[in-house]
């Protein structure tokens, strides 16, 4: 007797990846999403190399972005830059999921649009409007986004980390400064990732420390006019913001998901969360969502698809926080600079081992 088809919590880039993979085998899965609308999510619009790899090999066409091909590395007055081992493209994430989304409806997902699932109890999901849900199994890509029941732990008070967004209005000036670099500025307890996206439009995200932030009122903008008298280059860039701004509490980066419960996949961020100056969170979700669809085709349990996720995110993930920890220190983020001015070749490399085999 053939398994119920799945039900995906999560349009992002994990639950569209398991939609499409199994919808090309012959399954009709069922995808919820929260946005009536897709969105340009917080973060997350660097694609490398690997990844627009596999968003080919899922049939994804047409993607409109801008080239990068180098990393760019400011610590207090200290840059260096060195090229990337392979292009890589910068693109909105309003882009990408669109582009997900339609490929999964046409490969026969059910896509069901204004859905907020609030909790799961006792093997059912309730969402917001008070309806329950039964799967057999639950493809959960929810993002950063968490449902009670299934939420991930939270940091420790004094370690929690805040993402903070903005957006820099296209400009022939903004393209001069940034160009084809995916920018790092590292700042006590925090850093800041600049890239440009389709249409010459920045995309710039933080990740503070919660504790740094309070230093300032808990105020985003006092942190940015701090930033900025402190680096005249993170300055510059910010001269093109627009109004506004997206924040996004205790991202516990560094976790690893090595056990769920019966019939639950755990995709993506509510996966592995890796820190986000690797630029493999896409990464990481496309091949979570891949995995597990394949791993459910051919019979896995889910904690055995979990252990095996949780064995290729290791790697790069403890490298990405290793470089976290060291980016977060003025002595030693100067440290990362020097190596990446005279050792360029060891920037690649690293580049490299925080990919996702997959």
């Amino acid at each position: 007797m053939r398994r119920s088809d799945p039900l995906i919590v999560g349009g992002g880039p994990a639950g569209t990846a398991a939609a499409i993979s199994l919808g090309v085998s012959g399954v009709r899965p069922i995808l919820l999403e929260r946005q009536h609308v897709t969105g340009d999510a917080l973060c997350g619009g660097f694609l490398s190399w690997r990844t627009l790899e596999t968003l080919g090999r899922l049939g994804i066409e047409g993607l409109d972005g801008h080239a990068i091909d180098r990393l760019r590395v400011f610590a207090g007055t200290a840059t260096a830059e060195a090229r990337l081992p392979h292009q890589a493209l910068g693109v909105s994430r309003q882009q990408l999921d669109s582009l997900l989304l339609a490929r999964a409806e046409a490969v026969g997902a059910g896509i069901e649009r204004g859905v907020t699932v609030r909790e799961w109890r006792n093997g059912m999901l309730e969402t917001a409007d008070g309806t329950r849900l039964s799967p057999e199994t639950l493809f959960l890509a929810n993002g950063k986004h968490d449902i009670r029941g299934l939420a991930r732990p939270r940091p420790e008070a004094g370690t929690q980390s805040l993402g903070i967004r903005v957006r820099l209005s296209a400009h022939p000036a903004l393209t001069r400064l940034v160009g084809g670099a995916i920018e790092l500025h590292m700042f006590e307890q925090g850093y800041c990732g600049v890239e440009l996206q389709e249409g010459g439009r920045g995309n710039l995200c933080l990740a503070v420390r919660k504790s740094r932030l309070t230093d300032y009122g808990g105020d985003p903008e006092a942190l940015l006019a701090a930033w900025a008298a402190e680096s005249p280059a993170f300055g510059d860039r910010l001269t093109f913001r627009e109004k506004g701004c997206d924040a996004i509490g205790a991202v516990p980066y560094g976790w690893i998901a090595r056990e769920t419960l019966p019939g639950v996949f755990r995709l993506g961020d509510q996966a592995a969360v890796i820190p986000s100056l690797s630029g493999e969170g896409n990464g990481i979700a496309l091949a979570s969502g891949i995995l597990a669809a394949n791993g459910w085709l051919a019979g896995e349990p889910a904690d055995q698809f979990q252990t095996r996720l949780a064995r290729a995110t290791t790697r790069p993930i403890g490298i990405a926080s290793w470089l976290w920890h060291w980016g977060e220190r003025a002595d030693t983020a100067r440290l990362v600079a020097a190596g990446v001015r005279f050792a360029p070749w060891l920037a690649a490399r690293f580049a490299e081992w925080t990919r996702i085999a997959h």
